[in-house]
C-alpha cells in the first residue's frame, strides 16, 4: 500500500483535466492507496476492478453508512446511506416506481417530449451550444415533471438540489435548500396521499409491503436526492457520449446510420469516462483488501473511473471503442445490493436523447471556431461545453 502526498495546484488541474494517467500509476504500483490528514480518519482508494467489485459486493465489511452521516442533514435518511435488510426492505418500497409500464409511459409522455422541445429551439439556428442549451436541461426537465413540479419552477427547484448536493461544503446554504425543497414538496406529497395518480410521488406515498410503508422522512429523502442522483449524473454522460461520437466521426455516421449501435456506444462512454468517478463506504471491522491491511473506521473509495480503465479486463482501456465486447462490464452504475436504483431511466434518457439529436440535427458536427471541448472533473466528470454546427431544420 502507497501512501499519497499533497497535489501541486498544476497536478490538480491536470488530475481534473485526466485524471486516468495518475490512476494507471497508482494500479501499477499496488492495489490500493492511503491518504493519512490529521484530524480525519484514514481514506483507503481502491483502483483495480476486482477490488472494487468485492469490496461493493462485500456489505458484511463495508457499511454505505458513511453516505447518510454526510448527507443526511441535507437530505433526510437516503437509500445510498443503508446496509442489509433495512435497505432492502427501503429499496423494494421505492423500486416498484420505476417499473417497465411506468418507464414505457415516461418515455412517451415525458423523456421524449421533454427532449424534442429543447431540441425544437436550436434546431433552425445551424449551431448551438449543447451543454447549456441541451444536455444540462434535458435530464432536470425529466426529473422535475415526474416529481410535479412546475415547469415555471424548475430552475429554482434545481437549484435548490444543488445546493443540497452541496450541502457539505456549504452547511448554510444546503439547510436553506433543504427546507426549501421539503416546503415545495409538502402539498405535493399531501396531495397525492389523499388523491393517488398514475405518477411516481403516488407511487412512493403508497407503496407497501408486508405493512411496511414509507414515512415522512424518507418519503423527502427519496425526493430529495432523486434530482441530484438522477439528473446530474445522466446529463454528464449525455455529453460524454456525444463528444466520444464527434471526435469519432466515422462512428458517429456507423450510428447514425445503425441505431442498434446508440446502446453500445452509451455502454462504452459509461466505462470509458462514468460521469461519477469514485464510490464510498467505511470498513466495519479490521481487514484487507487484495493482501492490504485496512483498520476498521478507514473511509474507503472505490474508484469507479480507475476500475473501468482497468488493462487487466479491458484492451486499450484509455480508448473509446465501438467495438468494444459488453463484457466484462463496467462499475458505473454501481455493484450488488447498492446498483443504481434508476438505472433504467438513466439508460432510457440516454438512448432517447441520443436518437433525438442525430434525428433532429443533421450534419452534426464539432464548431471548429470554438475552443475544443474537454471533458474535466475528479469526482463528477463532463463536457461544460460542447459547441457544434449542424444543418439548419
Amino acid at each position: 500500500m502507497s501512501e499519497k502526498k499533497w497535489l501541486t495546484l498544476s497536478e490538480l488541474e491536470m488530475t481534473m483535466r485526466d485524471p486516468y494517467p495518475g490512476w494507471r500509476e497508482i494500479r501499477e504500483r499496488g492495489p490500493v492507496d492511503r491518504i493519512e490528514m490529521p484530524g480525519f480518519p484514514p481514506q483507503v482508494r481502491v483502483f483495480r476492478r476486482d477490488d472494487a467489485e468485492a469490496v461493493l459486493k462485500d456489505e458484511e465489511t463495508f457499511s454505505a453508512r458513511i453516505n447518510q452521516e454526510s448527507m443526511g442533514p441535507y437530505m433526510g435518511t437516503v437509500l445510498l446511506g443503508k446496509d442489509g435488510k433495512e435497505h432492502t426492505v427501503y429499496r423494494n418500497l421505492v423500486s416498484h416506481a420505476f417499473r417497465r409500464s411506468a418507464l414505457e409511459r415516461w418515455e412517451e409522455e415525458l423523456v421524449s417530449p421533454t427532449i424534442h422541445e429543447l431540441l425544437d429551439a436550436i434546431a433552425p439556428r445551424g449551431h448551438a451550444d449543447l451543454v447549456p442549451e441541451v444536455t444540462s436541461r434535458y435530464p432536470v426537465k425529466v426529473i422535475t415533471g415526474l416529481m410535479g413540479v412546475s415547469i415555471d419552477d424548475v430552475d429554482r427547484f434545481a437549484s435548490w438540489a444543488e445546493d443540497v448536493s452541496g450541502g457539505p461544503l456549504n452547511p448554510e446554504r444546503g439547510l436553506a435548500s433543504s427546507k426549501a425543497m421539503k416546503e415545495y414538496l409538502t402539498p405535493i406529497v399531501e396531495d397525492r396521499k389523499q388523491n393517488p395518480r398514475d405518477d411516481l410521488i403516488s407511487d412512493i406515498v403508497t407503496a407497501e409491503i408486508d405493512g411496511e410503508r414509507l414515512d415522512d422522512d424518507h418519503i423527502f429523502g427519496f425526493l430529495r436526492l432523486l434530482m441530484p442522483a438522477g439528473a446530474e449524473t445522466t446529463y454528464r454522460v449525455l455529453g460524454n457520449t456525444l463528444l466520444a461520437l464527434l471526435q469519432n466521426p466515422a462512428a458517429l455516421e456507423r450510428v447514425r446510420s445503425d441505431r442498434s449501435l446508440v446502446s453500445r456506444a452509451i455502454e462504452e462512454t459509461l466505462r470509458w469516462q462514468t460521469s461519477v468517478t469514485l464510490v464510498t463506504r467505511v470498513a466495519k471491522r479490521d481487514t484487507e483488501i487484495a493482501g492490504c491491511p485496512v483498520h476498521a473506521g478507514s473511509v474507503v473509495s472505490m474508484m469507479v473511473g480507475s476500475a473501468n480503465h482497468d488493462e487487466h479486463h479491458f484492451d486499450r482501456s484509455d480508448e473509446w471503442d465501438l467495438d468494444r465486447p459488453p463484457e466484462p462490464t463496467h462499475l458505473s452504475f454501481g455493484w450488488g445490493r447498492h446498483l443504481c436504483l434508476g438505472i433504467h431511466l438513466a439508460r432510457l434518457e440516454l438512448r432517447v436523447g441520443v436518437n433525438a439529436v442525430l434525428d433532429r440535427l443533421p450534419g452534426l458536427r464539432l464548431d471548429p471556431s470554438k475552443p475544443a471541448p474537454e471533458i474535466r472533473g475528479h469526482a463528477f466528470r463532463g463536457p461544460n461545453s460542447l459547441p457544434v454546427l449542424f444543418e439548419p431544420s
